[in-house]
């Protein structure tokens, strides 16, 4: 059973297709990259997948549930089990590390627990945990605007292990880190989902970084799959001409 299955979406932003058409499955276990040109239908793809944004048209099935047919509260629920990590990081800069870390308590957090945690931080071991398997333990209690991009993208990792969610969702996770801390990232990514049995879906300008780190990868062009595909049966031709269609649309 897959965990997504978009049958014929298409989603418009006033006269213009962000996605057109699309029909595709994603299963338990898997590592995927979207890949294509800035407008290509990325992103707009991601938040079709963890809910909050739902299709123009056709149908969007997350974890067995039709997300378009379900109460807000309903959709909440299923959410709880999707973690996304975003390409601006979504931090609370001037607070410290472990309340941005705890921040992945929050769907199931009720109100007062989510309020006394920012007078006492709560679950400070979780934290730690998290925070020492993206490799900085020891930056607990530091003002997270104080911390490098590299770092500050490992507390949005952290956050999201303290959710615990069954698939992680990465927009663009590494754009604005350099090609070193950028592989440094991915290549975390990849080893905690496959530590714990998690499906990712990332989103990458680098195709190096696709290729090395994820085992199947979707190419889109003007909302369009162009391709999809496991890595090893992607060429360096469908690749050349994913973005030579890109640049001549």
């Amino acid at each position: 059973m897959p965990l997504f299955d978009l049958q014929r979406v298409t989603q418009r932003f006033g006269d213009v297709a962000a996605l057109a058409e699309t029909s595709l499955s994603i299963y338990p276990g898997e590592r995927v990259a979207l890949v294509g040109s800035s407008g290509a239908g990325k992103s707009t793809l991601l938040r079709l997948l963890n809910g909050t944004l739902l299709p123009s048209q056709g149908e969007v099935w997350a974890l067995g549930h039709p997300l378009g047919r379900l109460s807000s509260r309903q959709r909440r629920r299923v959410q709880r089990q999707i973690g996304t990590i975003y390409q601006q990081f979504h931090l609370v800069e001037p607070l410290r590390v472990v309340h941005n870390v705890n921040a992945g308590h929050l769907g199931r957090w009720p109100l007062w627990k989510a309020v006394l945690s920012l007078v006492y931080p709560l679950e400070r071991d979780r934290a730690i945990a998290a925070l020492h398997r993206v490799g900085i333990p020891e930056k607990l209690d530091a003002r997270t605007e104080n911390l490098s991009g590299g770092q500050q993208q490992r507390v949005a990792i952290a956050r999201v292990l303290v959710q615990n969610p069954l698939v992680i969702l990465a927009d663009e996770p590494v754009s604005s880190l350099d090609p070193e801390r950028s592989r440094d990232v991915m290549a975390l990514l990849r080893e905690l989902v496959v530590e714990d049995g998690k499906t990712l879906v990332v989103s990458l300008h680098t195709v190096e970084l696709a290729r090395q780190f994820c085992d199947r990868i979707i190419g889109l062009r003007q909302g369009r799959i162009v391709f999809d595909a496991p890595t090893a049966a992607i060429s360096d031709a469908m690749l050349t001409q994913l973005y030579a269609l890109e640049d001549e649309g």
